[in-house]
């Protein structure tokens, strides 16, 4: 049976050079409203109560679910050409269970004693807090009373925690959502300041810096000398921004034009059906501007890397590099920032910017993306035998029910967890992945062992396959922030610490 169920989960689209069909169960739902499903409020969701029939196996399992993506090329076409008439933000998306800003706690260590407010307050008083400004929540004049209650119900099954801007500062935010800067962070942007300042910057006092989160402020620079795009030499910078970008733009009109052309056209087509599919629910990506930008970056990215091409999942790995660059041009909420209100010259700087920092983290890691993706399925081995290591019961409970670690791990590592975790966590995340050496292909391998160990106590007490596999590729985890990725990244350095250089821990 796991054969079968390999061969069926590898099977591949041979219309699409490169490319491999949707995994089953992705994080966001579809945008129609009749699909998607609320739980009862006072209950988390009860994966193990699903359907009155179970699938026994992951065949079964596959042939009766429909991914959030498996939309058809009409439907596709039709998404982009009518404008989302209300888009809803993560922010707004939580907003009900903020509640009245009067009534939250302010400090950020009483937040977990605040209680839901009651559904009318909800309704009637849910405001916005960002970077310390109070206002209307944007998507409150598209929402009625019912579906604004509707929204209500299906977030109270989650934690009550205060809205998370998208670009986590240092520290994870309090109540206000804005966090005044303690003596330590302005002790750190100090530091980080000094190092960016100096002639020569040192990259290994930098990578320890930033191995525990970047100061918002100085994210971009530092990503781009941690990713090896700027070099230390600080007299060199500009120069070599100069020419990269120019290098960059030059690609854009030799190739882009060859879309249309038969070898490519393709490729093209299913990065133009992929990109409206990028982070649906934030409403900066549904921009047609941003939308551009991502096609532009992903298609001279893949006829550059033929040995590949364009994969589906390499479109969510320009994200996060985008949000970091647009955030050193933006003071407010960047998750609603109109693109197209920036100067064109800045538009084209964080764009040629992106590419070069997403080209420079895909080269180590481009075997997972290359014919049959042998990097991603040496990864979910490694998995496999890391798991069984340091939790046999985990191990053994998926052997009994028949749950292949292909079947969650292969997002997972095709994502780098961008499917699993909010954006902002995501951001930071990267922070530690850009300061640790080879942080995206070896040290990731870790951070997934972590992040399965978490939920250890929900998987054990799923008890039939279907039930395993919903919790696995749909868990909440949209009230993490910063304080919860500390803890993801500790735990994965302590494994890593024990298992990395011990390589008979990895065998039986």
């Amino acid at each position: 049976m796991a054969t079968d169920n390999r061969i069926n989960f590898w099977r591949r689209n041979a219309k699409v050079p490169g490319s491999v069909q949707p995994v089953y169960g992705a994080q966001h739902p579809p945008l129609e409203p009749c699909s998607r499903r609320t739980f009862p409020k006072d209950s988390k969701p009860k994966y193990n109560n699903i359907g009155s029939k179970k699938a026994c196996s992951f065949h079964e399992f596959a042939s009766s679910t429909d991914d959030a993506w498996d939309i058809d090329d009409e439907e596709d076409e039709e998404l982009r050409r009518t404008p989302p008439s209300g888009p809803v933000s993560i922010q707004a998306s939580l907003l009900h269970q903020a509640g009245d800003p009067e009534r939250r706690p302010t400090h950020p260590r009483t937040e977990a004693q605040s209680l839901p407010p009651p559904q009318e307050d909800a309704a009637e008083h849910a405001a916005e807090h960002v970077n310390g400004r109070v206002g209307k929540s944007s998507s409150d004049a598209d929402l009625s009373t019912s579906s604004g209650r509707s929204s209500l119900q299906k977030q109270q099954s989650l934690p009550v925690r205060p809205i998370i801007p998208l670009v986590a500062r240092i520290s994870d935010q309090n109540a206000s959502g804005a966090p005044p800067m303690t003596v330590r962070e302005k002790t750190r942007l100090d530091k980080f300041k000094q190092l960016l300042a100096s002639p020569n910057t040192d990259l290994e006092e930098l990578r320890k810096h930033s191995w525990s989160g970047i100061p918002r402020e100085v994210r971009p620079i530092t990503w781009r000398l941690l990713s090896g795009y700027l070099p230390a030499n600080r007299e060199r910078r500009e120069l070599v921004l100069q020419r990269k970008r120019e290098e960059y733009f030059g690609f854009i009109e030799q190739y882009y034009h060859s879309r249309t052309d038969e070898n490519y056209k393709d490729t093209y087509r299913q990065i133009h059906i992929d990109i409206p599919r990028t982070n649906p629910l934030i409403p900066l990506f549904q921009q047609p501007a941003v939308q551009e930008v991502f096609e532009r970056i992903l298609f001279i990215w893949a006829i550059r890397h033929p040995a590949s091409g364009y994969v589906q999942g390499i479109n969510d790995l320009v994200t996060p590099f985008f949000v970091a660059f647009l955030s050193e041009f933006v003071t407010e909420d960047v998750e609603n920032f109109e693109v197209a209100a920036l100067p064109q010259e800045t538009q084209r700087n964080i764009e040629a910017d992106s590419f070069w920092c997403m080209s420079k983290l895909l080269d180590g890691i481009q075997d997972n993306y290359t014919f049959a993706q042998p990097g991603i399925q040496n990864k979910v081995k490694a998995l496999e035998e890391l798991v069984s290591r340091i939790d046999a019961d985990i191990h053994s409970h998926f052997k009994k029910y028949e749950v292949e670690y292909l079947q969650f791990a292969f997002r997972w590592m095709n994502n780098l967890l961008m499917r699993e975790l909010p954006l902002r966590c995501t951001i930071r995340l990267w922070d530690t992945y850009q300061a640790e050496t080879d942080g995206f292909s070896h040290f990731h391998l870790y951070v997934c062992a972590a992040f399965l160990m978490e939920w250890r106590k929900e998987i054990l007490s799923m008890l039939d396959f279907q039930s395993l596999l919903m919790l696995l590729q749909n868990l909440p985890t949209i009230h993490w922030g910063n304080e919860e990725v500390g803890l993801l990244l500790a735990e994965a350095y302590r494994l890593k610490y024990m298992f990395a250089d011990a390589p008979s821990h990895y065998k039986r």
